[in-house]
Order: C-alpha cells, then structure tokens, then sequence
C-alpha cells in the first residue's frame, strides 16, 4: 500500500480542560499519513483516481477550527474516523502535537493508528 501524508499542519482551536483553555485558542500541530492504493492514478495522471490531499487538509482544518475540545485524545479521534470513513481510506497514522502544553517541553502530542494497510 502506497502512503500519502500531510506534515505540519497548523490549524488554530480551543483545546483543554483548564478555563484559560477555554477562551484561548491553540494551535495543534498534525501530521498525518494515509494509506492509499496511487497505481491507477500513476497510470492515467488523472485526480480523479488518488487522494486529494487538499481536499482532505481543507475537510480536517474546517473540523478542527470549527469545533472545541476538552481533550486531544477525542479530538486525534474524530479526525482518525473523519479520514477513513468520509475518504475511504484503509489506514491512517496521526501525530498531533499541542505545542506549549507542557512547560519545558517542547513538544507533547499522541500518536494513533487506525485501521489496516
């Protein structure tokens, strides 16, 4: 299976379960890598055959920014199932980075994985 991925991409919500987490937004940092089958959309050079990753980044940026979360877990969740169910994607692995959240450090996330290459 062939893998198509997004690095780094910014998107701006409110996130957290402290109160100034609440009315301040953060920025999570994503990378996703999607599992997807590029054979006949090599072939023919057409679109129509491969995973539009703009498509998808402007789908999960519209998610992220239009919703709020208490936690990342629920929130690497959603976008786990939004990928594979409305993208019809096998497999997807994301790493979701809430910069900042911890003093110190100067990265914290999750990593998921779903589904099966």
């Amino acid at each position: 299976m062939d893998i198509i991925f997004l690095g780094g991409l910014e998107i701006e919500t409110i996130i957290g379960i402290y109160d100034w987490e609440r009315v301040t937004k953060q920025t999570v940092v994503l990378d996703i890598e999607m599992a997807f089958d590029i054979e006949k959309a090599a072939e023919t050079d057409d679109i129509q055959f491969t995973l539009d990753y703009k498509t998808v980044s402007k789908r999960i940026i519209e998610f992220v920014e239009s919703n709020q979360f208490f936690l990342v877990e629920k929130l690497i969740a959603e976008i786990a199932n939004i990928i594979r169910n409305e993208f019809n994607v096998p497999w997807v692995k994301i790493t979701l980075n809430k910069k900042g959240a911890i003093r110190g450090a100067a990265d914290v996330g999750i990593i998921i994985e779903r589904g099966e290459k």
